[in-house]
Formats: C-alpha cells, sequence, structure tokens
C-alpha cells in the first residue's frame, strides 16, 4: 500500500553518489557500531511504532492537512541524507545550496517575480517564514501594528509578541475572508497610519478562504502599508485553473505583495519542514546582515545564511523540492497545476452533496479543497440549535473514524452557516462543525466512497 516503487532507484541513485567519492581512503567501522542485523532489528522496531499514526497517506484520512510527500522527494531527501549538507554557508552545502535558489526561484516566477530577482530561501515552515517576513516588515515599520483577518492563523499574534509588534485582528465577513470595509475603517482611523503591515491570507487554516486581496492592496497604497500575503496553504493554486472570480482575482495580484510565505511542505509534495519566504524588493537583505569570523570565505557568491534568521538548515530539503519541481514543473497546465485541480474539484463534489442533504448545513462553497459544514442530526435525531449541532458533529467524527473515514473538528463562527433557513436556533456564537481537506489528488475518486461512510457514520451517531 505505501510507495516501494522509488526504492530501486535510490539505490542505483546511491551507488552513483558513493562513485563520486571513489577517490576518497577508505575509512574503517566504528569499533562496536552495529551490524546490518542489529540495525535491522531496530528498524523494525521503528515501523512497529510508526503504525501507531492515523493513516494520512490514505485518501480516507480527509481531517487535517497532511499531505504525503512525493516519492522523489523522500527518495532525493534520503539521497542527500548521505551526505547531511548543511544550507547555512557554502562550506556546509555546496550543491545543495545552488539546487535551494533554482528551486527558490522557481517558486518566485509563479508570483511573476523574474527579474530583478527577490530574496528568498527555505527556512523550517510557515510559522518561522512568517516570522521572518513580518521581522523584516517590522525593521521597516518600527512599532507600528500588523493586522491580520480573524480567520488568519494564531502564528501571527504570537510572531508579533515575539517581535515587539502590536498585533490587531480585523473581523472576517460570513465567507471566512478578512472584511474589507472594517479594514479599511480602521486604516482610516489614524493618519498617518499606525498600521504597518496587513496579513492577506491565500487559504485560511479552518476552511481555505481567500482574503480579498485587490482591495487590500488598494487600501495599503492609500494608507502607506506593506501588505504580506500568508499563503503557507494555498500558494500553490494560483497555478490552478478551476478557481472561481474572486479567488482567481487575489491570485492573479499576489505578486504586488511585498512579501510572500508558502510551504511546500503542504501542497509542494516536501516532506516536514519545508517553508519559503520570498520578499519582493531583495533590498531588505540589508537587514540580515551580519559578522561570522568562520564562515562565508570559501566563495564570494551569496552564502543563504546572509540572508536568513535561521542558521543551520536541512540542505536536504532543498534537493528534495529541486528535484521534485524537476519531476512536476510548477507551470499552469501541468501535471503539478492538475492535481491541485483535482483537490478542488473533489472539494465542490462533497460541498454539493451536503449542500443537497437536509442532515447537513454548510457554509459557504470552498475556494480552494477545504469543505467545512455543521450536522443538523440523522433521520432519527434532528438538532434543533447550534449546541446540539455541536453535539452531534463530534458525535458523527467519532463513529466516523470508527469506521475509517478520519475527518477533523473545527470551531466556527455560527455566522458561517446558515442556521435560520435551517430552523436551527444559534443558542451560541460558536459552533462545532465537521472539517474535510481534501488535499490529496486521488480524493477526486475518492468522493463516492468518503460520502458513503460518513452517511454511514452520521445514520448511526
Amino acid at each position: 500500500m505505501l510507495e516501494k516503487d522509488s526504492l530501486d532507484a535510490l539505490r542505483a541513485a546511491l551507488e552513483r553518489l558513493d562513485a563520486g567519492f571513489r577517490d576518497l581512503p577508505e575509512i574503517a567501522g566504528a569499533a562496536g557500531a552495529p551490524g546490518a542485523e542489529g540495525i535491522g532489528a531496530i528498524l523494525g522496531e521503528v515501523a512497529d511504532r510508526l503504525t501507531d499514526n492515523y493513516p494520512y497517506f490514505h485518501p480516507l484520512y480527509a481531517g487535517q492537512m497532511l499531505k504525503p510527500p512525493h516519492p522523489v522527494a523522500r527518495a532525493a531527501y534520503a539521497l542527500a541524507q548521505w551526505i547531511n549538507p548543511n544550507n547555512h554557508a557554502l562550506d556546509g552545502g555546496r550543491a545543495s545550496s545552488a539546487m535551494e535558489k533554482e528551486a527558490v526561484a522557481e517558486i518566485a516566477r509563479v508570483y511573476g517575480w523574474r527579474e530583478p530577482a527577490p530574496l528568498a530561501h527555505l527556512c523550517g515552515g510557515g510559522t518561522m517564514a512568517n516570522l521572518e517576513a513580518l521581522w523584516v516588515a517590522g525593521q521597516l515599520h518600527p512599532g507600528k501594528a500588523v493586522v491580520a483577518s480573524s480567520q488568519a492563523h494564531y502564528t501571527h499574534g504570537r510572531i508579533g509578541a515575539v517581535l515587539g509588534l502590536p498585533f490587531e485582528t480585523i473581523p472576517a465577513d460570513r465567507f471566512g475572508r478578512l472584511d474589507a470595509d472594517a479594514l479599511a475603517e480602521r486604516l482610516a482611523r489614524d493618519e498617518p497610519s499606525r498600521v504597518g503591515t496587513i496579513v492577506a491570507t491565500l487559504g485560511t487554516t479552518a476552511t481555505g478562504s481567500v482574503d480579498p486581496l485587490p482591495r487590500i492592496l488598494e487600501l495599503a497604497r492609500r494608507h502607506g502599508v506593506r501588505v504580506h500575503a500568508d499563503a503557507a496553504y494555498g500558494g500553490y493554486f494560483g497555478l490552478a485553473g478551476n478557481l472561481a472570480a474572486g479567488a482567481r482575482a487575489a491570485y492573479d495580484r499576489i505578486g504586488e505583495a511585498d512579501s510572500i510565505v508558502v510551504d511546500p511542505h503542504k501542497h509542494g509534495l516536501q516532506p516536514y519542514g519545508c517553508g519559503c519566504v520570498l520578499f519582493r524588493d531583495a533590498s531588505v537583505g540589508r537587514f540580515y546582515k551580519h559578522d561570522s569570523p568562520y564562515t562565508y570565505f570559501t566563495s564570494g557568491e551569496l552564502h543563504l545564511g546572509e540572508i536568513s534568521l535561521e542558521c543551520s538548515r536541512p540542505g536536504a530539503a532543498a534537493v528534495a523540492l529541486w528535484a521534485t519541481q524537476r519531476l512536476l514543473p510548477l507551470v499552469r497546465g501541468g501535471a503539478f497545476a492538475a492535481g491541485l485541480e483535482s483537490c478542488r474539484a473533489a472539494a465542490l463534489d462533497l460541498f454539493a452533496r451536503l449542500r443537497g442533504d437536509a442532515r447537513f448545513v454548510t457554509a459557504f462553497e470552498p475556494e480552494l479543497d477545504i469543505v467545512v459544514w455543521a450536522v443538523r442530526g440523522s433521520e432519527r435525531r434532528v438538532s434543533a440549535s447550534a449546541s446540539g449541532c455541536s453535539a452531534r458533529a463530534r458525535a458523527v467524527f467519532a463513529e466516523a473514524a470508527r469506521r475509517g473515514l478520519h475527518l477533523a473538528l473545527a470551531e466556527l463562527p455560527a455566522d458561517f452557516f446558515a442556521l435560520d433557513s435551517a430552523g436551527i436556533a444559534r443558542d451560541a456564537e460558536r459552533i462545532t462543525c465537521l472539517r474535510s481537506v481534501l488535499m490529496k489528488p486521488e480524493h477526486r475518486e475518492w468522493v463516492d466512497r468518503i460520502w458513503g461512510v460518513l452517511v454511514e457514520a452520521t445514520g448511526a451517531a
């Protein structure tokens, strides 16, 4: 069931890698080192322990944002681990640093950033990438506030506290997007603006909603404010050809943001952790400038540690990303883009089934590949209140898992759901609902099975 086709290719690549260092003197094995039998026994224990997991790689896992790496990414990562490069300085990761620069340049081209070249690098994930983006924003607008939607990722508030920057939330509209009118009111409250940066989320964590970037850019320019696009989850969806008009308009303008974050370890098919931060103005690299008396001497070329807050970084992550993009180029109409389109098509299919079934109450049509819905009831029991729907969602969540379908729970504003038209009393301002992240292209072919188990679980819960 698990991918094994790449193992032969990995063995052949290891032999080729080993041949590249054949002129080195032989090394005696370490005294007391375990042989293959001992290592095999331990790896067997590891395999047994790892079965105590949800089947994240399988289409019946449709809960959280977990997507298996592509086989070429796994193999390339493993191959690089035989060298174990460090992409801080060229001394520690010469080949992998070059591969990182090429890989992030291809990501930059997705956003229309070609010449002049932006400043970009990989990092440990979306949190670190957003930290770097807001750190630079704070250097440019010291002491000024960062604002983001109430549906933006919670990391922005934490990052504000770490950086000593004021952080404020702007209300979301009933579609889970930043309310542009509320933003306009906030920016007009003081002049000159005490807001330094607006975070626009392209793919919120809870619902996959896409903030209205064109309007945000207009307001930012009017008030002299930076725009940071947190596209950690949805950053690749600009390549998809089946977005609705609102999301399409946002992705068509993402290149006008001052900084962008995307997580290759989500839709980019990479192992954890692999985030990417990009700055449109490469001159912000001046804020990273530092002296290091023991590194950066082997080459006059840019060492990635000179433009990164992180020091040691795994070169293997860059190698895996480079290999994946070599196999699946980031272009519209390509195989990678088709995978994203399949994910969105699966979400639209599931949403349509939910919307047409009286047992469920949908929120809004998914903009990417995340679907959220409340559980009104089954033929045996119907919930007439928001709190009752929350209890039903938790029961269906547990019953679906017992039947092999792994969903997620989310607590969202009751305003997201048409409770009144469903005859549901609003006795709570928030509602616990079911959430499905259909981020595997295979989900397109598994919607029938997912739907069948969901219906069965709802009737039994």
